[in-house]
């Protein structure tokens, strides 16, 4: 079996290759029903399942419990109040938060109660507090505020950086998927849309373009003495730059990835849900997402932007003259 080494060597030399460009129909197909799915799913299943930050609720801190169990609270507020969807969460150390859906004030008094009790701390160690809906919603616009922005001057520096704005489009059309199909597995999947969560998504846009911008770096560096050059067509230098760039594509990926993953590991089974959780797990499909996307649409997108070019046209007919030539006189 070929080492992972030689296997990178193959595809940056061309020996091996992979025709992400030429099958970029069936990329772009994919991707396509990826995102209208990404839409509709999370409608069907009732929208995005927002955390209490969005829509407001009640919420509960135990201060020096002894044991730290997520059970042990959930358990309480089913008990005392059935329905309530409590959410445990052990903060930091000894301390443990609970947060339901919104509970009248007699509920309000019979949970801490039941809290108190079943943790084993006294009356002073349990607060409640009641969180509304208007910190989320400030959130929300700070965010969707800064997606725009990021956007704008992320296609305007692009523009500059590359020279050209086809690479602008196609990365933003890239980062755009990735944003979509990222919240749809979250809104299809039922996970927690947290402030966490959003952080995490908005450190994605940063990823996702960094990942892009290595690949059209390889591709300006392939295609720079395109006009004068007879050995590939501009599709097949693209193609050429993706697949040199592969491997360290997927080794970014995995180092990212990792870590994430361990974090959201110990979030997840450690500590339960909580912003640990919520911020790796955005970050950890995100990266993913963004991997792919900048393979199969973004890099294909930018070759299918240009294919119409009439200097690369004619570029495409002296490599066809060239291969034909060679043909005949071998």
């Amino acid at each position: 079996m070929k080492s992972f080494a030689t296997f990178g060597n193959e595809l940056y030399t061309g020996e091996r290759s992979y025709p992400f460009v030429a099958k970029r129909k069936i990329w772009f197909g994919i991707t396509g029903v990826l995102v209208v799915l990404s839409v509709l799913i999370p409608i069907l299943v009732g929208g995005f399942n927002f955390s209490i930050e969005f829509k407001g609720g009640s919420q509960f801190t135990i201060s020096n419990v002894a044991n730290t169990s997520p059970t042990i609270g959930q358990s309480a507020v089913a008990n005392t109040v059935p329905g309530a969807d409590a959410v445990v969460t052990n903060l930091v150390g000894k301390t443990m938060q609970v947060q339901t859906n919104q509970l009248s004030d007699q509920d309000t008094v019979k949970v801490a109660d039941a809290l108190q009790a079943a943790y084993g701390v006294t009356t002073k160690d349990v607060t409640s507090t009641f969180v509304g809906p208007s910190w989320g919603a400030d959130v929300s616009r700070q965010a969707i505020i800064g997606f725009i922005a990021f956007v704008v001057l992320a296609t305007l520096l692009m523009a500059l950086y590359f020279r050209t704005w086809r690479m602008s489009v196609a990365a933003i059309i890239g980062l755009l998927v990735v944003m979509i199909v990222t919240a749809g597995i979250y809104g299809a999947s039922r996970f927690e849309v947290s402030p966490s969560a959003i952080i995490g998504f908005l450190t994605i846009l940063s990823y996702s373009l960094y990942d892009t911008v290595v690949v059209f770096d390889k591709i300006r560096e392939n295609t720079a003495d395109i006009s004068s050059s007879t050995r590939r067509t501009f599709g097949e230098e693209v193609n050429l730059a993706i697949n040199q760039t592969l491997v360290r594509s997927i080794n970014t990926m995995m180092v990212a990835v990792l870590p994430v993953g361990s974090i959201l590991f110990i979030g997840t089974l450690l500590l339960g849900a909580g912003t640990l959780q919520d911020l790796s797990l955005s970050l950890f499909i995100g990266i993913i997402v963004s991997t792919f996307s900048t393979i199969f649409v973004a890099a294909p997108m930018y070759a299918w932007l240009r294919q119409g070019e009439p200097d690369l046209v004619k570029q495409a007919k002296k490599v066809q003259s060239r291969r034909a030539a060679e043909t005949v006189d071998a």
